[in-house]
């Protein structure tokens, strides 16, 4: 543990510098509630979405780089803010018109459509729940609606009523004029109707612990700001939060910025600290712009999940959380094959560095001892010149290439191949465009044919790929990267692909002359 700690104080791996923070935030001292909460957020309106994940996968490598610094115990909470009002009826579920009559009732007051839960809310928070148990993280779920009926809010949200007016100044500011005539940080939820209502509170009494607000019809209804009579704003929730469970850790989205300042302004109002925390940057989908939940532009974890293992979408979150990336399907191979070099390295390096190697913190300390022994572009274009969706092919030219790997003493390797055909299927075939050799092109080819011939039949990757480099420095080709994309394009219908030496040794010397003397011959190689 000294060691590690040693080597974590120098670390500067993000998450080291988050944790840092927060051991200088706490001056070290254990908090009283007797431990450091970390917390994440999460709107039960609609399902766990990529975000979701990114969000708890990075705060859990913030509190596991904590646990290297410091011996404070930790928690995680996971929020969910299932007393919202349903604005809006989601269009991807079942039986919508269950929820048409209930509009505006907060999520756990509404029907499940489902038919598996007693709400909306609680079916949405199981969902959650099952999605972060997929991934494996450790965290205590906390449903927003418990915590008010329960009364766990209600000692801040009477200090919220007592500093009314100072909150309220703080807040108005940021709001257009019409918003500002009607704002108030409590929301009623009506006693007739169950709905929460976005009404002006026209009177506060604190020694009362109420609030008064005015119906259509002008009567005027008297309602306590505890027990889950009332619901706050989500900024003044949030700010609320923070103060009630003295939360010291929590991210958010650099579009929340904003907001982070002005909920850090109340809780400092109602006599709390504001955590500590950085604002991580946003997805944007293929054409550069920002992901939507309601556009549906983005990539789903699912979808990842159909493509690779969920270790590289961890290395995906990990890597530069303060820099915009595209969140599209085309960045998946390279993720898996960065995450299996990174596990690959880790073996190799000295304990200072290996706690810099993003599969240390993905593997929470303890790496597996699992490898990859192929890359998955090599596996995707395998795949591709084979022209299947039998894993049994790919594997019998893997354990020609590979005798040392099975299904069985290779499990990763079988399951990148179960990926990558998956991958071919649904987006590497059906953008598969070849090209006919030039002249110029099929004397090249016809020369690496021969030179092929020429090696031994058990020649490996290195000695091929020399071959194929002395073909390209001939004078049929400017460049050398123009000998290669020829290549791709004319062999595998497509405009970037593999080492070739490599890919040559695992398809085998024999089935790639075949496939080179097609290519000569002018053959369509797509059949």
């Amino acid at each position: 543990m000294s060691d590690i700690k040693d080597f974590a104080e120098q670390s500067n791996a993000w998450p080291f510098q988050e944790a840092r923070q927060i051991t200088k935030r706490l001056s070290n001292k254990t908090p009283e509630k007797g431990y450091v909460l970390f917390e994440t957020g999460y709107g039960p309106s609609g399902l766990p979405h990529i975000g979701t994940f990114g969000e708890v996968a990075r705060t859990s490598w913030v509190r596991h780089a904590f646990h290297q610094l410091s011996d404070i115990p930790t928690k995680l909470f996971a929020f969910s803010d299932d007393m919202d009002g349903l604005r809006k009826v989601p269009d991807n579920i079942p039986n919508k018109e269950l929820l048409e009559p209930h509009l505006g009732k907060p999520l756990t007051q509404v029907p499940d459509p489902f038919g598996t839960h007693p709400s909306f809310g609680e079916h949405n928070n199981a969902r959650l729940q099952q999605f972060l148990d997929d991934f494996g993280f450790q965290y205590d779920f906390v449903s927003s609606t418990e915590q008010y009926r329960a009364g766990r809010f209600d000692e801040t949200l009477l200090k919220i009523l007592k500093n009314y007016d100072a909150i309220i100044n703080v807040i108005l500011p940021t709001l257009g004029e019409e918003r500002r005539r009607t704002y108030s940080p409590f929301l009623p939820i009506c006693p007739k109707t169950g709905i929460v209502l976005q009404v002006p509170v026209i009177e506060q009494n604190v020694d009362a612990g109420t609030i008064v607000y005015q119906e259509d019809d002008g009567t005027k209804t008297e309602v306590p700001v505890t027990g889950g009579h009332v619901k706050l704003q989500w900024k003044a929730d949030w700010a609320m939060r923070w103060a009630a469970l003295d939360v010291d850790y929590e991210m958010s989205g650099k579009d929340l910025i904003e907001s982070v300042n002005l909920s850090g302004k109340i809780c400092r109002i109602l006599g709390g600290k504001p955590p500590a925390g950085f604002s991580y940057e946003l997805f944007l989908d293929e054409n550069g712009e920002k992901i939507s939940k309601s556009k549906g532009n983005g990539l789903t974890a699912e979808e990842w999940l159909r493509y690779a293992p969920p270790e590289s979408l961890s290395y995906f979150m990990f890597q530069k959380p303060k820099a915009a990336k595209r969140l599209y399907f085309d960045v998946i191979p390279r993720q898996v094959d960065e995450y299996t070099r990174m596990l690959e390295a880790y073996d190799t390096q000295e304990p200072k560095k290996q706690i810099d190697n993003p599969a240390w913190f993905i593997h929470m300390g303890e790496p597996t001892s699992e490898r990859a022994h192929l890359s998955f572009n090599i596996l995707l274009n395998l795949a591709n010149v084979c022209h299947t969706e039998d894993k049994s092919v790919l594997w019998h030219f893997i354990s020609r290439y590979r005798p040392d790997a099975s299904p069985d003493t290779a499990p990763m390797l079988d399951r990148l191949v179960g990926y990558a055909i998956n991958y071919y299927q649904d987006f590497v075939r059906p953008s598969k465009e070849y090209r006919k050799a030039t002249d110029d092109e099929r004397a090249a080819l016809q020369d690496l044919a021969e030179r092929l011939r020429a090696l031994p039949a058990d020649a490996d990757a290195e000695a091929i790929q020399t071959e194929v480099y002395e073909v390209g420095k001939g004078d049929a080709f400017a460049e050398l990267k123009d000998w290669f994309k020829a290549l791709y394009e004319i062999l595998l219908g497509q405009s970037q692909g593999p080492r070739m030496g490599s890919f040559i040794a695992l398809y085998g010397r024999d089935e790639s002359l075949q496939l080179i003397e097609r290519a000569i011959n002018g053959d369509d190689l797509a059949a």
